[in-house]
């Protein structure tokens, strides 16, 4: 069922929910420049995935704190020349899993890097990347670790990677570093509307039903994971909520889209109960870029599904052919 806002209200929403951090740009900037103190590295073995119509290079390069980061390189086997790119961000408990679930941009002649989510990879698809990074108490689940400060939290470990993979993929002699997009599902819609706040060498980022926006909101309307994670640590750690908003409030989408300058091309599900559609619009509604948003009635957190997919080919053909 439909539960949130209109879609004339949806339309038209500001998320108020919490103010933004005075230092969120220090914050960041201190952290990427920390971050660039360590090279990319970005390694590319070539892995016989018994496919013929693609090759594909296993990767690993350097994330936060100079962490290996696993992801894949699909790349079409008929190609020439550095190719554009689209750099793809995993949901929530996946990773990178096998390179035949990953065959469709560059069936449609693109160069594809799939980055995997330190830390997840055993829920729904196989990953590969530890998470050796710190964390306090935390429920089971990603989305509360390292919630009482920000220079600690789980998302600024994954937010960097994210950014870096941007580095990774621009290093293979085949990708062609001024035409690469961003895209990815719930947690890595997320991380691409990160992606697109923080650099401003990208020329699109694709988010579907983005997740981590809104924070206050979405505790506020769905008791569904992941957002309940953070209800359950705060209903368990009553007197370090607040605290915990403020970690949260580095991180939230909705500051990252403000800042994006590239083409945002969203979905959201309108049935959605793990990303509410007020969430998606809090972000899509104050991206700073040109922007879109496929809107699918009746779907829940499947979204547009294939036709996402879909709808991602069209935007990279339009935005390079």
């Amino acid at each position: 069922m439909q539960f949130d806002l209109s879609l004339d209200e949806l339309a038209a929403y500001r998320y108020d929910g919490e103010p933004e951090p005075s230092d969120f740009d220090a914050f960041w900037s201190r952290t990427l420049a920390e971050a660039a103190s360590v090279p990319v590295a970005a390694s590319f073995t070539p892995y016989d995935a018994l496919l013929r119509t693609v090759d594909v290079f296993d990767v690993t390069f350097a994330g936060f704190g100079g962490d290996p980061i696993k992801g894949w390189l699909i790349l079409p086997a008929d190609r020439s020349g550095p190719l554009p790119t689209i750099v793809e961000y995993i949901g929530y408990g996946g990773g990178r899993g096998e390179p035949l679930e990953w065959l469709a941009y560059a069936s449609a002649g693109y160069a594809h890097f799939v980055m995997d989510t330190r830390g997840q990879g055993s829920t729904w698809r196989t990953g590969d990347t530890p998470d050796p990074g710190a964390s306090g108490p935390a429920v089971p689940g990603y989305v509360t670790r390292g919630i009482l400060d920000p220079d600690d939290y789980y998302y600024r470990r994954l937010y960097v990677d994210a950014y870096r993979a941007v580095d990774a993929a621009a290093a293979h002699p085949s990708v062609d570093a001024s035409r690469i997009a961003v895209t990815g599902r719930s947690q890595g819609g997320a991380l691409s509307v990160a992606v697109g706040g923080l650099r401003h060498d990208i020329a699109a980022a694709i988010p579907h039903v983005p997740f981590l926006s809104a924070f206050r909101r979405a505790v506020q309307i769905t008791d569904a994971n992941p957002y309940a994670e953070i209800v359950r640590w705060c209903a368990t750690h009553r007197t370090k909520a607040e605290q915990a908003f403020a970690t949260l409030a580095y991180f939230d989408g909705t500051s990252f889209a403000s800042r994006a300058t590239c083409f945002g091309s969203f979905s959201v599900a309108l049935m959605d109960p793990i990303c509410p559609p007020s969430t998606v619009y809090a972000a899509h509604n104050v991206w700073a870029g040109f922007r879109e948003i496929a809107v699918w009635p009746f779907n829940d957190h499947d979204g547009g599904g294939p036709e996402d997919q879909i709808r991602t080919i069209k935007v990279l053909r339009e935005l390079f052919g």
